[in-house]
C-alpha cells in the first residue's frame, strides 16, 4: 500500500435502510409473481431476486400471502371514473366503459401490476376473493347505484363479465386476434354489448 494512502475506514458499510430493503423485495415480488403466477412464485425466489435472505423477505412482509397483497397495487381507481362515465350521454356509457378499461391496461406499468393478480387470482383459490372483493366493492357496486333497474346488481355484474374475458383474454391469455387488434376497433365492437347489458 502507498505510504500516503488513506487508512481503510473500519466497520460496515452504509446499511441500506428499511424503505429501500421493502422496495427491493417488492420489485422482485413483482417479476416473480408476474412471471410464475401466485402458486409457482415462492418466497425463495423472491428473496433470490431481491439478492437478500428469504428470512428477511418474511421479517419484512411474514407470509407470501401478506407480501403478495402489498405487492398487488394496481393504480386504477375505478371509483373515481365510474360516477364521470355513468354521467354522460347515455347511449355512449358501454363504449367509455371499455376504452377506459383498456387504456389503463395500454399503460406499461398498470398492465403488469393488473396481470399479476389477474393470474394469481385465476390460478389460486386464496387469492381469487382478493380480485372478487375488489371488483364488487369498487366497480359493480358504483356501477349499479348509477343505473335505474330493478336488477341494477345483475347488469352490472354482466358487464363486469364482459370486459373481464376481454382483459384475459387480450392481456393474460394474449389471444393473437385480440392482442392485436386496436383499442378503437374493441371499443366499437364490444362498447355495444355492454351498454345492451347495462340499459338493453
Amino acid at each position: 500500500m502507498p505510504e500516503h494512502a488513506a487508512p481503510r475506514r473500519r466497520g460496515r458499510p452504509r446499511a441500506v435502510t428499511r424503505t429501500d430493503m421493502r422496495a427491493r423485495i417488492l420489485a422482485a415480488a413483482t417479476e416473480e409473481f408476474g412471471e410464475r403466477g401466485y402458486d409457482g412464485a415462492t418466497m425463495r425466489n423472491i428473496a433470490a431476486r431481491a439478492g437478500v435472505d428469504s428470512a428477511l423477505v418474511h421479517h419484512y412482509f411474514g407470509t407470501k400471502a401478506d407480501l403478495f397483497a402489498e405487492t398487488v397495487d394496481i393504480p386504477i381507481r375505478p371509483d373515481r371514473v365510474i360516477p364521470g362515465i355513468l354521467a354522460g350521454p347515455r347511449d355512449e356509457v358501454g363504449e367509455r366503459a371499455v376504452r377506459f378499461v383498456l387504456e389503463q391496461f395500454e399503460d406499461a406499468a398498470i398492465r403488469k401490476r393488473a396481470v399479476v393478480l389477474l393470474r394469481a387470482a385465476l390460478g389460486n383459490r386464496l387469492t381469487t376473493p382478493l380480485l372478487a372483493g375488489f371488483l364488487q366493492r369498487e366497480l359493480l357496486t358504483r356501477i349499479a347505484a348509477g343505473l335505474d333497474a330493478p336488477d341494477a346488481e345483475l347488469r352490472a355484474t354482466l358487464a363486469a363479465s364482459q370486459m373481464a374475458g376481454l382483459i384475459i383474454a387480450r392481456y393474460v391469455a394474449r389471444l393473437p386476434a385480440l392482442a392485436e387488434a386496436s383499442v378503437d376497433d374493441l371499443v366499437a365492437r364490444v362498447g355495444p354489448t355492454v351498454q345492451r347489458y347495462l340499459f338493453g
